[in-house]
């Protein structure tokens, strides 16, 4: 309520922190530094007044730190030059059925510029394909990146995610199966590149929310991890996955992207 883009009427909201503070000792200093060093997914909570968005032990806590620190979090603009990439991780229809999540983004040279993120849960592909076309992402100017199981028909609607979306006019590129391991190895690659990524705050914010929450599942009792946590979080997260693998092809050149608005050559190296 006094966080938001509007205040209620009369309210006078004063931010003070760490900052203006002038007893500020220098062992509550280092006190603040060893926070940031050693705990960065609890950071924000802990010194800089925010709300408890990551979760301890997330897995991309300190990347997101890292990036707010060096303001690659922020206002970014599309090149009109260049193709958006649509990376998907696909759901279902229904209201109990997994959120379908989209990643928007741009690469840029060595960058990968993430512009919008959407999430829906239980709608049919159609209202998806509206919302691509509502921002503007039309199959002149974007294409569109699946997971391995874009082949598969909806049980309800029976059809694929990449047969309906070629019918829009969109081209279509499916990732076949990483085979075991590929949830971990999607999760290294995102860490590999995340210092090549950039996010428009605004247009990014259920996403970026998504990665800080992003993080193992743990058996308390036997103190081991079990790998990620299937929640609300991995749609988002398994998303901006996919978008990094094909990046990281991309980086390494044994996949050609080139713009404007060209086809996506050489799948078959995946």
């Amino acid at each position: 309520m006094l966080r938001g883009p509007q205040l209620p009427t009369d309210a006078v909201v004063v931010k003070s922190n760490w900052r203006d503070n002038p007893w500020l000792t220098t062992a509550l200093e280092q006190e603040r530094q060893d926070c940031l060093r050693i705990q960065p997914d609890q950071y924000e909570h802990i010194w800089e007044g925010g709300y408890v968005s990551v979760a301890e032990g997330a897995y991309y806590a300190q990347h997101l730190t890292l990036a707010r620190s060096e303001q690659r979090i922020g206002r970014l603009a599309p090149d009109p030059l260049l193709t958006v990439r649509l990376f998907f991780d696909i759901g279902g229809t229904g209201a109990k059925a997994d959120a379908v999540s989209i990643w928007a983004c741009q690469f840029v040279g060595r960058e990968v510029r993430a512009l919008k993120y959407y999430e829906a849960v239980g709608q049919p592909l159609a209202t998806h394909i509206a919302w691509l076309r509502s921002v503007g992402y039309t199959p002149e100017k974007a294409q569109v990146w699946l997971p391995h199981d874009g082949d598969t028909n909806d049980k309800v609607y029976d059809v694929s995610y990449a047969s309906a979306l070629k019918s829009a006019g969109y081209t279509v590129t499916v990732i076949p199966n990483q085979g075991k391991g590929a949830a971990a190895a999607r999760i290294e690659t995102a860490r590999r590149h995340f210092g090549s990524c950039w996010f428009d705050e605004d247009g990014c914010k259920g996403g970026l929310d998504a990665l800080g929450w992003y993080h193992e599942k743990r058996d308390e009792n036997r103190q081991i991890g079990l790998g990620p946590d299937h929640d609300w979080s991995s749609h988002g997260a398994d998303a901006f996955g996919l978008m990094c693998v094909v990046y990281d092809k991309h980086a390494q050149g044994s996949v050609k992207i080139e713009d404007p608005y060209s086809g996506f050559r050489n799948a078959q190296s995946f």
